[in-house]
């Protein structure tokens, strides 16, 4: 008896090892749903969790536009979570001004984040009055078509090279029962697209007019007016996409019903979860194959104040897994974003990840209009370019008039 009592005391011994208790449940908020982005979540929970602590996963369903308002209405009323996500930029902007978000410097002074981070505007975005308020875990940018090898074979034409032949190809495709372009309902994918082409045919420096200056007469001008032309195109093409989310839209890619998605490069983590091949069964085409230019926005998590003194120590615990070089590789991976570390081994990189590092090796990037305008401006391009793609009556001529006013009034 006193034999199996003595095993008993040994094998719990072995089982719960004093470094393996935990320290913490850490809830996490973020709008990471789609089954390419569960996956790349479930790295950083396996990465948090071997740590000692728990990711408690908070996601919420509907994006980013649906998740945000969430999150702040909790951190304002007083019911915070260990950490939540947003993207870079100005999201969290006054929650930082009203004291309710964790200074982190002590964290990232410690672990040279200043160094390792790239490009450095990604810990600016984090920075307040010299302060850094935020962890930066990937570099996603929203200038990519996408488009299905399938559905061009099946309508006899071959697969475009840049947005003109995109556009050409549309009668072959509606006459082999084909949607051209692939656009869910939400506002931010109508909003995204729109800056995507923005880049693409109106090109970088008006794109830095609009959104960095806040020039009002070159949102109005003759340029931005190409720039709707290719936006009513884009309108037409996306004519019965009939679906909501952005992987809905993708899947119509996907499953071959939709030639192509003008989609952030989020969208390559539901192409490797249908076991799709870039190159061979998908194509990707950088800045829409006119501007080979990406942008530089992306996700980073930021840490409420709280009072908890083993939750708060699990949340530096957690900041520092996310900027871990394995843990960076292991999410990029899975997520289709592009790592903010610059001393992490990509080899495992599929061609259009590799595509995105050498855009972004020759620097060939803009700043994204999360990082430029607050989220209040935001939010009016998001109701104007959902408008237009849903109302065929709005000229686009209606349309660059809002859009002028818009910025001349934006902060």
């Amino acid at each position: 008896m006193k034999l199996r009592l003595l095993a008993a005391v040994l094998a719990a011994t072995v089982v719960f090892p004093l470094g393996a208790v935990r320290a913490a449940d850490l809830e996490v908020t973020h709008w990471w749903t789609s089954g390419g982005e569960a996956a790349a979540v479930a790295e950083l929970a396996k990465a948090f969790d071997a740590t000692g602590n728990k990711w408690v996963d908070g996601a919420i369903a509907g994006g980013g536009s649906t998740a945000r308002p969430i999150m702040v209405s909790r951190l304002t009323g007083g019911d915070p979570m260990g950490a939540t996500q947003f993207n870079h930029g100005r999201q969290a902007e006054e929650l930082v001004q009203s004291g309710l978000i964790r200074d982190l410097t002590d964290v990232a002074t410690r672990e040279n984040w200043k160094d390792i981070i790239k490009p450095i505007s990604l810990l600016d975005s984090c920075t307040i009055d010299g302060k850094i308020y935020c962890a930066p875990v990937n570099i996603h940018s929203w200038q990519w078509l996408w488009l299905s090898n399938a559905a061009f074979k099946q309508a006899g034409v071959e697969v475009p090279k840049n947005w003109d032949e995109f556009v050409a190809a549309g009668p072959a495709l509606e006459k082999a029962g084909i949607i051209p372009l692939a656009v869910g309902g939400q506002a931010w994918q109508a909003n995204g697209a729109f800056g995507v082409l923005m880049i693409a045919i109106g090109g970088k420096d008006l794109y830095q007019k609009v959104f960095a200056d806040k020039d009002a007469e070159a949102a109005g001008g003759a340029e931005m007016a190409k720039v709707f032309k290719a936006a009513d195109d884009a309108r037409r093409l996306s004519k019965g996409s009939n679906v909501q989310d952005w992987n809905q839209a993708t899947n119509l890619v996907i499953t071959g019903k939709a030639a192509g998605q003008i989609m952030g490069d989020w969208a390559q983590g539901e192409f490797q979860l249908a076991g799709q091949k870039a190159g061979t069964d998908y194509t990707c085409l950088p800045g829409l194959g006119v501007n080979e230019i990406i942008s530089t926005g992306g996700d980073a998590f930021y840490f409420p104040l709280l009072e908890d003194e083993e939750k708060a120590k699990a949340q530096e615990a957690l900041a520092s897994t996310l900027l871990d070089p394995k843990t960076q590789v292991a999410f990029n991976l899975k997520k289709g974003s592009l790592p903010v570390r610059g001393d992490v081994d990509l080899a495992a990189a599929n061609d259009c990840m590799k595509k995105g590092l050498e855009i972004l090796a020759k620097g060939n990037v803009v700043t994204s209009t999360d990082q430029m305008v607050s989220a209040d401006t935001q939010k009016q391009t998001e109701d104007l370019f959902s408008e237009f793609f849903a109302t065929a009556s709005m000229t686009p001529e209606d349309a660059q008039k809002r859009f002028a006013d818009i910025i001349a009034a934006a902060d």
